[in-house]
């Protein structure tokens, strides 16, 4: 079974489990809701809401009870949601964009859960839900990030399953299932992003929290999707005798309480043909999706990427059994179907997986590094992997291994990442990156009392780590942990040095065997492999820019506090009644304080503070929203062809600089930067934009190309004059395309801000959308207002 349709069944698979306790406890977690939304209705003096979130839900049960979702959940939870709105019932109205977030991700609709995932966070921020701990907040979080998680957003995913971590440690009791549901789901994201290891603690706990809170786990539908998850995720790290038992009693737990009928059998029935055909059981792996897609078809139809993906692993597994002569019948018996995998037995390659050993990775890679002053293109490091991966990979085999040898006591607290200035933090990096500041790094945060005690310590012991790594052919960095002794001693290596790590694109799949196990099976020492495909690379590869040292340094032990205030001027992020600090700061420097990533963060402190500077109060994403459409308006519309008629040329390139900038800002604040993130600094401004732009979740994802033609243009326009450009046709063409170009962006833009509700005017002088946009803005400070 080829690899991507192995990942595509573990996550349709993983999209079945108990995370959908999420989505399904909308109602409790609309309990929450009610009690805001109530008390702004009781101080306003209103009406009570008409929209009934009870009966709403029974209605949509009963739609899942006799298996017409398919055709009728969709069309039900369209009319809710317009009911729940015209009801003036905002509590209500998040409980249905909740349950339409679970539905829409099980039919694959990913696109169409843009909106709901965007409306859904808007809701939630003009109910004041975000700077509280309520479950409604938690809830509606974790459904937001799984949502994007399926849909491959993976940081913009783990943003938000960190706040919610962060909200649910207050607002949810330690046996509350959507605990659980957050641990699966974060589970899922590491697997996805290969971290198999943190998915199985995940899952393990979420199993733990579940069967904690069952009344009888053995006959528990959540209790079984969790042993299913689990089982799949001991199959990625080849642990089979564990998978196979966990496949086996999330089935036992089906048939014991009589759940055989529930959608969320077809996950345990898949769960366990997966095994099975790793286990080259290929009748029980027949058997086990062909149940499978007969209870997927009956529960969601045929239409769904769930049902595709299973059919697809059914027809190889077909396939495969046919190659071993094995013959199964229409209802799925065949002689060996019994068969249990011996003791002790490991898993085997794949058969579908081609090359193994040596001969898959027969093309070594040639890594050089070259020397010469900083910023000379010509003489860049050629370091064939991205900042990020590295320091991850520096992390993961020198710097966590340390800290367990030398600071036990402090392994808990102590949380690291690759956040702040430098172009790998955006993940923009590439060759020419690396001609400056460019090698093994990370940063290590710590509390005040933590840093007074080890600080600067650590400080040494980080600057003394190895950083001599090599790069195979598959992109998998390893660092070679050799003992060095400095004035606290040595640290043991903990079998660093014989560690890869893979990148994402190369995540173990279930029922295929990584590299690594197809060169112990074939009896080549995994070092000798290892040799003759890398080059080593000493650290570091860049000279050191005064601006990246000192007090100015990117890598090494900092305050948590100190952090921030270093990129910011504070140490947390400016109160949300506090506009005028929010105004102040410049959307790049929010952009460097939340960007990278956090690779451990035991205590959540370091992600809370920096998920604070994302949290931008809406009120001032509004009036930011504001400014930007007055400059549009001012720049591009009114000034740039003034400046062009006058043949003012450097005006004009003036005029579209201002103009460009503004437009690409409001593109990010119109997407919201809690959820993607702030635009940065020049340099990566557009390759920001462009990231943003290719993501099926973006709203105005055509402008970023407009923009680009614009400039494009903008040298035949404002310098062309009469024989400029081909043919001679002169700067006429370029200014009339410039134009158009001009005012179809201030089309779309208002067309989304009527999508938003943030205007009913149709008005495209985008001067006369501010008084509707700051309507909207709640606050009665001066400074947020146009003048």
């Amino acid at each position: 079974m080829d690899e991507e349709a192995l990942l595509k069944q573990f996550a349709a698979q993983f999209a079945h489990g108990p995370d959908d306790a999420d989505d399904t406890d909308a109602a409790a977690a609309a309990q929450g809701a009610d009690s805001t939304a109530n008390q702004v209705a009781d101080d306003a003096d209103q009406s009570p809401a008409t929209f009934d979130t009870q009966q709403f839900l029974n209605g949509l049960d009963a739609i899942f009870d006799r298996h017409t979702a398919a055709t009728e959940a969709g069309p039900y939870l369209e009319q809710a949601m317009v009911d729940a709105e015209n009801a003036g019932d905002e509590a209500g109205l998040l409980t249905v964009l909740n349950e339409t977030m679970g539905f829409y991700r099980s039919q694959g609709r990913h696109k169409e859960n843009q909106w709901i995932v965007q409306r859904s966070l808007e809701l939630a921020a003009r109910m004041g839900l975000t700077t509280g701990t309520s479950e409604a907040w938690a809830t509606t979080l974790i459904n937001c990030a799984t949502s994007m998680r399926a849909a491959k957003q993976y940081d913009q995913a783990e943003d938000l399953y960190h706040q919610a971590q962060s909200v649910c440690r207050h607002s949810l009791a330690p046996t509350d299932r959507r605990l659980a549901a957050l641990h699966n789901n974060l589970s899922m994201l590491y697997s996805e992003t290969n971290r198999p290891d943190k998915a199985e603690l995940e899952l393990r706990e979420a199993l733990r929290i579940i069967e904690a809170s069952s009344v009888n786990p053995d006959a528990d539908i959540d209790v079984a999707s969790s042993h299913t998850n689990l089982a799949l995720t001991l199959l990625t790290e080849h642990k089979l005798e564990g998978a196979h038992w966990h496949a086996a009693k999330a089935l036992e737990i089906y048939r014991t309480g009589h759940l055989e009928h529930s959608a969320h059998y077809a996950s345990a029935l898949a769960g366990f043909a997966q095994v099975c055909f790793a286990e080259r059981r290929h009748a029980d792996a027949v058997t086990g999706y062909r149940h499978a897609l007969a209870v997927i078809e009956e529960c969601y139809g045929k239409d769904t990427d769930y049902w595709r993906i299973t059919a697809d692993n059914l027809r190889q597994a077909e396939e495969e059994a046919a190659k071993a002569g094995v013959t199964v019948d229409n209802a799925g018996v065949a002689g060996d179907a019994g068969a249990l995998p011996q003791s002790g037995s490991r898993l085997s390659n794949s058969p579908a997986q081609g090359k193994t050993g040596a001969d898959a990775t027969s093309s070594p890679s040639t890594v050089s590094v070259s020397t010469g002053s900083a910023g000379a293109a010509e003489a860049v490091s050629a370091c064939p992997v991205s900042g990020l991966k590295l320091a991850r990979a520096f992390w993961t085999q020198m710097g966590k291994p340390m800290i367990a040898a030398k600071y036990p006591q402090y392994a808990g607290r102590i949380a690291a990442g690759l956040v702040g200035h430098g172009s790998e933090c955006y993940g923009f990096d590439d060759a020419y990156s690396q001609d400056h500041d460019f090698g093994p790094r990370f940063c290590l945060w710590l509390t005040d009392e933590d840093y007074a005690a080890i600080g600067e310590q650590l400080e040494v012991d980080y600057e003394a780590l190895p950083r001599k790594f090599s790069v195979d052919a598959q992109g998998r960095v390893t660092f070679e942990a050799h003992a060095r002794s400095d004035a606290s001693g040595a640290f043991p290596s903990a079998g660093a040095g014989s560690t890869v790590i893979p990148d994402a694109a190369n995540a173990p799949t279930p029922g295929t065997a990584t590299h690594d196990t197809a060169t112990a099976e074939s009896g080549a020492a995994s070092s000798d492999v290892a040799e003759a495909m890398t080059t080593p690379i000493d650290a570091p590869l860049s000279p050191v820019t005064p601006r990246a040292q000192g007090a100015n340094r990117r890598d090494g032990v900092f305050r948590i506090g100190d952090f921030f205030e270093s990129i910011t001027g504070y140490h947390t992020a400016p109160a949300q009644t506090a506009p005028h600090e929010w105004l102040m700061l410049q959307e790049s420097t929010l952009a460097a304080a939340t960007n990278g990533e956090v690779f451990a963060d035991p205590t959540g402190l370091f992600s809370k503070t920096r998920q604070g500077f994302k949290n931008m109060p809406d009120d001032v994403r509004l009036a930011l929203i504001s400014k930007r459409l007055g400059m549009i308006a001012q720049a591009g519309q009114y000034n740039l062809p003034r400046s062009l008629k006058r043949g003012d040329g450097a005006a004009a390139w003036l005029s579209i600089h201002e103009f460009v900038q503004a437009t690409a800002s409001l593109v990010f604040l119109v997407n919201v930067p809690m959820v993607v993130g702030y635009m940065p600094y020049y340099k990566w401004q557009f390759a920001a934009l462009r990231k943003l732009s290719g993501s099926m979740f973006a709203l105005l994802p055509n402008v970023g190309e407009q923009l680009e033609t614009v400039m494009r243009l903008s040298s035949a326009a404002c310098y062309g004059g009469a024989g400029f450009g081909e043919g001679g046709k002169g700067a006429a063409p370029a200014i009339e395309k410039i134009n158009d170009i001009v005012e179809q962006i201030a089309v779309d833009i208002v067309k989304e801000l009527k999508r938003e509700h943030l205007t009913t005017s149709g008005e495209t002088f985008l001067e006369w959308q501010r008084p509707y946009v700051e309507d909207h803005i709640a606050s009665d400070d001066p400074v947020l207002k146009s003048l």
